[in-house]
């Protein structure tokens, strides 16, 4: 049996609003193809993960229309806030739950970790995309560890990056929202502002538009207003040449399961200077002598992570050992078959349950 039914998200292929999760759910999708299974896709319309009621009730209709002992792969920020839609369906379908990231962790309703949990704990399996979330998912709900796998992203090289002599390209590729900290990476820009450097800021720019205008006035109001610019989303080969013009990513997330930008800046030979927040030091990683690709620093602290950004723009010989570092990096980094090929043991291993 290769054929397994796969719930996404709405809005999965929309370029206005890229993110990791719809991107991993695609090339996974692609690979089960390509490897030889029969994938049904179905999208959940409505907006997740809080639906309303119409968007929970087709949601009931698309479930209800899979067959009886199929096998059925869904996207965790679908599935753990309807466990009164799928937890009576386990009694007839292998569920397995593809999770991002969790959602009882107090940013979203408060009966979210119950939810979660309800649904996680029924299900045939559960997929976290990174070391660090499957311990996350043991520790906060007991799960049984034998049915928790990891599949870590995977990512495609591309040409390395040049890079500029004194390194003042910056580049942050997020969602401009309030996890992702631009509010801080802006603060912290500020306080380098006798420095010489630009930092272009991609990412959608429709979540939360009152953030995006706060973070425009206060650029001007610190006077770099002229030296941040917010692009919105790029992909596809706009993005290529975001990264192939930058010297460094920077990240100044309160919140990360992995941060595939991580790794898709680490393809190109960019370092990376980030919080060390959730999976993040998984996905920058070291070297085989230990070495990491990039500097990580305190979230929250505004001041350590100016300083890391002062020390790459003033040390040429730093400069140097990161860029020689996020090279050799670059070669130890997994492509998408293998993301595909742990996908498709769990779904192997369900359809024997």
């Amino acid at each position: 049996m290769t054929d397994v039914h796969v719930i996404v998200p709405d809005g999965i292929d929309d370029p206005a609003t890229p993110s990791g999760g719809n991107t991993y759910d695609r090339r996974v999708c692609r690979g089960l193809v390509a490897t030889g299974w029969t994938v049904h896709e179905h999208l959940a319309r409505g907006s997740w993960p809080r639906p309303d009621v119409t968007a929970e009730r087709a949601l009931t209709r698309t479930v209800a229309g899979i067959p009886d002992g199929a096998v059925v792969l869904i996207d965790g920020l679908i599935a753990s806030s309807v466990a009164s839609v799928l937890v009576p369906e386990t009694r007839r379908l292998r569920l397995v739950i593809l999770v991002h990231m969790l959602l009882g962790d107090g940013s979203s309703d408060d009966d979210a970790p119950d939810t979660e949990y309800a649904v996680l704990s029924a299900a045939t399996a559960v997929i976290a995309t990174s070391r660090w979330t499957r311990g996350q998912l043991l520790a906060r709900y007991e799960l049984r560890a034998e049915r928790v796998f990891v599949a870590e992203p995977g990512v495609d090289l591309a040409s390395p990056a040049p890079g500029t002599a004194r390194g003042g390209q910056l580049l942050c590729v997020a969602a401009v929202q309030p996890h992702k900290g631009h509010d801080e990476l802006l603060a912290a820009l500020a306080l380098i502002a006798d420095l010489s450097w630009r930092c272009d800021c991609v990412g959608s720019l429709c979540l939360d538009p009152a953030f995006v205008g706060r973070l425009s006035r206060r650029a001007d109001a610190d006077g770099i207003g002229a030296r941040v610019h917010f692009t919105g989303p790029r992909t596809g080969e706009e993005l290529d040449r975001a990264y192939h013009a930058a010297d460094v990513l920077v990240l100044a997330s309160r919140a990360e399961t992995y941060g595939m930008v991580v790794t898709e800046a680490l393809a190109r030979g960019l370092p990376v200077i980030a919080t060390a927040v959730g999976g993040l030091a998984d996905a920058l990683d070291r070297t085989a002598d230990g070495r990491r690709p990039g500097l990580l620093v305190p979230p929250g602290d505004v001041s350590a992570l100016a300083g890391a950004l002062r020390s790459w723009l003033q040390d040429s010989a730093l400069r140097r050992r990161l860029r020689l570092a996020a090279a050799e990096r670059r070669r130890t980094l997994t492509g998408w078959s293998a993301t595909t090929e742990c996908v498709a043991r769990v779904l192997t291993r369900a359809v024997t349950r």
